[in-house]
């Protein structure tokens, strides 16, 4: 079970804006913008891979075919912000909707992300559970922690500089201002 991301925009935690004025550029040159752009949204990726959380609001699609035996169904998405549906849907392609509050979030949606499923849901037999939830800072979600945002700050400013420089790692002051937001693994 792998979630998959269904909406298409990402609004990223640094703006545009917020980067050129970090980076002090010209106001009136705006010959580099797309190349800030994509530094923010890769810093952001970089940021979140270390953190092993979700930066920017989005809405994931989970597929099962069976019910976990203990009731809870973990979730690789921090912080989990809003459960959007959660149904069956048969070999026809049909879907039907589950009765409230048979699939509900855990109740720590930032350290132990899952879903809690009851053991009076409907047998997945010949079919698949079809779950959508939102998670990610901002947007609905909780803001992103100012630390992480200025360390996607300081590291879309380095890929700045440092154009076509590799291999690009995180520097020790980034890695200080993520450390308590990383999430550990077992």
């Amino acid at each position: 079970m792998s979630p998959i991301r269904v909406d298409a925009a990402i609004v990223e935690p640094v703006t545009l804006a917020d980067m050129r004025a970090h980076l002090r550029l010209d106001p009136d040159n705006t010959a580099e913008d797309g190349l800030v752009e994509g530094l923010i949204a890769s810093a952001r990726a970089m940021v979140e891979l270390a953190t092993r959380r979700l930066l920017a609001p989005s809405r994931y699609r989970v597929m099962l075919t069976a019910w976990p035996a203990d009731g809870f169904v973990p979730l690789p998405l921090s912080p989990l912000v809003a459960l959007a549906s959660a149904g069956s849907v048969d070999a026809t392609g049909t879907v039907t909707a589950f009765a409230p509050g048979l699939v509900r979030l855990a109740p720590d949606t930032v350290e132990a992300p899952g879903l809690i499923v009851s053991p009076a849901l409907p047998s997945l037999y010949r079919a698949a559970a079809l779950i959508e939830v939102d998670a990610g800072y901002g947007g609905a979600g909780p803001p992103v922690p100012p630390a992480l945002v200025q360390a996607i700050r300081l590291v879309a400013a380095h890929g700045f500089e440092h154009r076509g420089d590799l291999p690009v790692t995180l520097a020790p002051m980034v890695e200080a201002l993520v450390a308590p937001h990383r999430r550990m693994r077992l």
